[in-house]
């Protein structure tokens, strides 16, 4: 998936996007509101994670001008104001969910890929495709119920694949879910983690369509 950390606090900033890179997650991190309105005019996010108490232009503004553009990418606040009223204000501005500060990392994850199954319509946690099944949660991979050990890219790649069997996704739009602003992109990065997919899991689970990009089958 691919996140917009929006935060101005860097211990807080760097434990964040430290702990959902690790899950294989492309995490950029800005630290005010204008930097903020930049990114996301020039990114397709899966998400946004917004705290309010910004330099330069509040969160809240933030939120506001984005909803106002009809951008419907998902937004979880995380905020260090804890009264009813600044949650209401945010969640009436146009936020899908809140954390107030401090917060655990892994219920940060568990609200993430919530929100992110809401926004694709889907409501099941696990995702089950014919005789191959993949947990978000656990980060785990199984074909026919044996466990099949994928790096963390791997795993991300599976993921936006399996999202929505028969419908192709481009190499563009993969390396966008993999990879974050200043980490470097192979040109053939793409290829390498679907050629070891492949390997690991059988080559008729990937297919390759020329020109358009990579799709896992619908199966009978």
């Amino acid at each position: 998936m691919r996140i917009l950390l929006v935060e101005d606090d860097t211990m807080l900033g760097e434990g964040v996007q430290r702990g959902l890179r690790q899950q294989g997650h492309a995490v950029d991190w800005v630290r005010d509101g204008r930097a903020a309105d930049l990114a996301v005019a020039g990114e397709p996010y899966d998400l946004v994670l917004l705290d309010l108490g910004l330099p330069l232009k509040g969160g809240l503004d933030v939120l506001r001008d984005l909803r106002r553009r009809g951008r419907h990418v998902p937004v979880l606040i995380l905020t260090a104001q804890d009264p009813v009223g600044d949650r209401v204000a945010g969640l009436d501005a146009g936020a899908d969910d809140y954390l107030v500060k401090p917060f655990d990392l892994d219920e940060l994850a568990a609200r993430v890929r919530a929100l992110h199954r809401r926004s694709i319509g889907r409501a099941q946690p696990v995702l089950v495709h014919d005789r191959l099944t993949l947990d978000p949660a656990m980060h785990e991979v199984s074909l026919d119920g044996t466990p099949v050990a994928l790096s963390a890219r791997e795993f991300s790649l599976l993921h936006a694949l399996l999202e929505h069997p028969g419908r192709p996704v481009s190499r563009a739009r993969l390396e966008e879910r993999l990879y974050g602003w200043g980490e470097e992109v192979e040109s053939n990065a793409v290829e390498v983690h679907v050629h070891s997919l492949r390997r690991k899991l059988g080559a008729e689970w990937i297919k390759t369509l020329r020109g358009v990009g990579y799709v896992i089958p619908k199966r009978p």
